[in-house]
Order: structure tokens, then C-alpha cells, then sequence
């Protein structure tokens, strides 16, 4: 089991990831969007969408280097177990509950305004369903199933095993004592990693970079 659930099921969840991506844009490019409803309704939208995605990016940069960032190259740099985990705690528990309050709008807006509710597909909810038990399970485990397992270090288990995961030599015997709630978060973020390319996510990776660098548009008044 042990093997199947931290090695064959991420494996085949990233795999599904690549080839999902590249099979659909190159068969269903018109489909490639985040199908906007903003002309359907704007107000909860701009505040929903605002609010998860600073959370998102803050949740982003915290799991990058709790993951990937070595325990003893942080402490090299001055960085103290205590020091650490009080930022992991109060930055990383506001930046979700930030993810949380964003997504539970966007959730509530899909659901109860008849006219994006009627513009939503099945990928739409389920993939909602997902990130918003990720961000909830995710608050979960910094805010109280840290206190409830205080000898437990995700940084020692969790981490060195995704690390081996990236270079091919995962050690799925790290997983096994981790506590319940860390191993949900982790499925369930493969799950949506591998449903990711069939859904409107796939938007993430058509950023608008150009705009920045794109010359002005001028407008001038027509003489006469």
C-alpha cells in the first residue's frame, strides 16, 4: 500500500498531468481558457478571485520552501526550528485562511448565482470540491494538527520523500508515520493535479506575460 500511495499514485497523477496538457492543447485548443463568467456577474467575483489568488501565491511560496528548501540549508542561513515553525504557523495559517475566504466565495458565487450556475460544468465543481478541501485540510495541519502531533516534522518526512519523488528515488517509508491529515492534503493535491489538464486550470499557464511588454494603445480625437 505503502508503495502505491506515495510512489505508483504520484507518478501516474504527474504523468496524466504532462500528457493530459499536451494531448489536449494539441487537439482542443479553443478550449483552453478559464471560460470567464465575469460579464454574468463581477462584484463577488473581483473579491473571491482577488483573495485566492494573493493566497494562493503566498500558500505557493511557503510550500516551495517547505519542500524543497533542506531543513539544514535554512538553519546554515540562520533560520531556527522555533523561528521557522512561528512563520509556518501564523504566515502560513493566514495566508490559507486568505485562500479560504477566496475560494468559499468563488464556491458560494458558482453555486447560488443562477447564471454561472448554468454556465458551470461537472469539472467545475469537482475541481472546487478539491481545492477547497486542500485549503481546508491545509489550515488543519498548520494550525492544529501541529499541536496535536508536536514531535512530528514534515520537514524530515514529507519533504525529503517529495525531494526523492522529483529525483526518482522516493522513499515511501518516510509516509508512513505521518499523520493522517499531511497524507490527505498530499493525495488529494496529486487528484487534482491529475485531473488539472480536463478541467479550466489549464488557464494557469496562459498568463497574459506579453501584456507588460506590449506597446500603448493611443487614442485621438477624430478632427472635425
Amino acid at each position: 500500500m505503502l508503495q502505491f500511495l506515495w510512489v505508483i499514485f504520484p507518478y501516474l497523477m504527474i504523468t496524466i498531468f504532462i500528457v493530459g496538457h499536451i494531448y489536449r492543447y494539441n487537439v482542443d485548443q479553443l478550449s483552453w481558457t478559464a471560460k470567464s463568467s465575469e460579464f454574468l456577474e463581477k462584484k463577488t467575483l473581483k473579491w473571491g478571485s482577488m483573495l485566492f489568488h494573493i493566497g494562493i501565491l503566498l500558500v505557493s511560496v511557503g510550500h516551495i520552501v517547505g519542500l524543497l528548501v533542506p531543513k539544514s540549508l535554512l538553519e546554515s542561513f540562520g533560520v531556527s526550528e522555533s523561528l521557522y515553525h512561528f512563520g509556518a504557523l501564523y504566515g502560513g495559517g493566514l495566508a490559507g485562511i486568505i485562500t479560504l475566504i477566496g475560494i468559499l466565495i468563488l464556491f458560494n458565487r458558482r453555486l447560488t448565482n443562477k447564471r454561472v450556475r448554468i454556465t458551470s460544468d461537472t469539472s467545475d465543481i469537482i475541481t472546487l470540491i478539491l481545492i477547497f478541501l486542500i485549503i481546508l485540510i491545509g489550515i488543519y495541519n498548520t494550525i492544529i494538527g501541529t499541536r496535536l502531533h508536536p514531535d512530528f516534522d514534515y520537514r524530515e518526512t514529507i519533504s525529503p520523500w517529495f525531494r526523492g519523488l522529483l529525483t526518482f528515488v522516493p522513499n515511501p517509508s518516510l509516509m508512513r508515520e505521518v499523520p493522517i491529515g499531511f497524507q490527505l492534503h498530499i493525495l488529494i493535491s496529486f487528484a487534482l493535479i491529475g485531473i488539472w489538464p480536463f478541467t479550466r486550470l489549464v488557464h494557469v499557464w496562459s498568463v497574459p506575460l506579453t501584456y507588460f511588454k506590449r506597446r500603448y494603445i493611443i487614442y485621438r480625437k477624430r478632427a472635425g
